[in-house]
């Protein structure tokens, strides 16, 4: 027997996004986005309030980064969701977070987070969702494989488990994609 709990925004797993982007002054400025993924190929879409310094920043710059966070940043990707960058104005140093400059997009990338998606925004519809082409990929060196591609296990990407609020490691591998069902046909 099932039981029922209504209608909730309970969606697992999610990835923990850390927004990074540039302020009018060019100071760096990150959120932790709870709701965001993969909107179309190449594209990228997350649910960002008007009330968000982060949504400001892209209007004004045009672009924005998305990170991983991971096992091992699990504390400063909550703080950065925690507090506004608009009534906390030394964020990033409390966060622990170092800041480069993303070279494809005018957005910063973080030191501690090892992949990153550099984006060029497209548009906010109508219900103020951003969407954004994602024109590269990076990442840290330390989490290749021997054939210089990104290993998840390497990465440790922590998701968002929004029936227990809390972060989750992701578990080992149980199948490859595009290829165990063709065992049934």
């Amino acid at each position: 027997m099932r039981k029922n709990f209504g209608a909730q925004t309970w969606m697992y797993p999610m990835p923990v996004l850390i927004v990074g982007t540039y302020d009018e002054n060019g100071r760096p400025d990150a959120m932790n986005a709870a709701w965001g993924g993969i909107y179309e190929t190449n594209q990228i879409m997350l649910c960002l309030s008007e009330s968000h310094k982060t949504t400001k920043n892209i209007r004004a710059k045009g672009s924005f980064t998305v990170s991983f966070a991971t096992a091992d940043t699990a504390v400063p990707a909550d703080y950065v969701g925690l507090v506004s960058g608009n009534n906390t104005p030394d964020k990033m140093e409390k966060s622990g977070l170092h800041a480069e400059k993303s070279a494809t997009v005018d957005a910063p990338l973080f030191q501690e987070f090892p992949m990153a998606l550099e984006c060029k925004l497209i548009k906010f519809n109508e219900d103020g969702i951003v969407v954004g082409e994602i024109v590269n990929v990076c990442a840290d060196e330390r989490v290749l494989d021997e054939n210089g591609k990104i290993d998840t296990d390497k990465v440790d990407p922590i998701v968002f488990d929004s029936v227990a609020h809390t972060y989750r490691k992701l578990g080992e591998k149980v199948g490859t994609a595009f290829s165990d069902g063709n065992q049934l046909k």
